[in-house]
């Protein structure tokens, strides 16, 4: 497919300003309050976009070395949980530093605030 200009996050990016910057003032209560929602939700999709297909590879590269087999994401992380789970695999130091990253890649697009990005 060729590459489409503006791209989604970009086009995600101007929505966001206007919604924020022109409609946001002119509203109050629940419409405004609704806005915020809407506004936060399409934030969300601009950096799963943007930082998303990086994140998911990292991932799966670190879930790869800690399991020592290839797979798809999702399968290789139901693996992980299921060995935790069942003492096949003990919280070491690589294994800490997965969890970690991993939950802090999932907020750096959910709630950055949160990792102060």
């Amino acid at each position: 497919m060729a590459e489409s200009q503006p791209s989604a996050a970009e086009l995600l990016a101007g929505v966001i300003e206007y919604l924020e910057r022109d409609l946001l003032p002119t509203l109050e209560g629940r419409h405004r309050f609704h806005l915020r929602v809407a506004t936060n939700a399409l934030a969300i999709v601009k950096r799963e976009l943007e930082r998303g297909p990086d994140i998911a590879a990292a991932e799966r590269g670190r879930l790869v070395a800690l399991l020592g087999h290839d797979g798809d994401r999702s399968a290789l992380n139901r693996e992980l949980a299921r060995r935790i789970r069942d003492g096949e695999i003990a919280l070491d130091d690589r294994l800490a530093e997965h969890l970690l990253r991993s939950i802090g890649e999932a907020l750096s697009i959910n709630n950055p605030r949160w990792t102060g990005g």
